[in-house]
């Protein structure tokens, strides 16, 4: 699927304001910073998640203490490329890990 820079912008958007809409809605005290191509998620004990959005490649980078992930648009779905987890599967992964309790996000 061939996205314009428009199109693959307000996918972005909508995800990520998606993601600050279920962070904040957690009982754990998470900080969330959108900046420009970036959204980060601070925990309690200064760990984070970030997300990049990288325009030239129309992909979703994340960031987390198990590693570098790189997301693509697949069918509808955003797709790591090394551990083919979806995007909302993948969150609630790194979320878990740095929080030591339960998550399940529904990106």
């Amino acid at each position: 699927m061939t996205l314009l820079e428009s199109e693959y912008n307000d996918l972005i958007d909508d995800i990520y304001n998606r993601i600050e809409d279920q962070v904040d809605e957690l009982t754990q005290d998470l900080d969330v910073d959108s900046s420009g191509s970036v959204l980060t998620i601070t925990f309690p004990n200064s760990s984070q998640v970030i997300l990049s959005r990288q325009v030239a490649t129309h992909e979703i980078w994340v960031a987390a203490k198990s590693g570098g992930f790189h997301l693509h648009l697949t069918e509808g779905q955003w797709v790591c490329r090394t551990t083919a987890e979806n995007l909302p599967t993948l969150l609630s992964r790194t979320f878990t890990e740095q929080l030591g309790e339960s998550v399940n996000l529904l990106v």
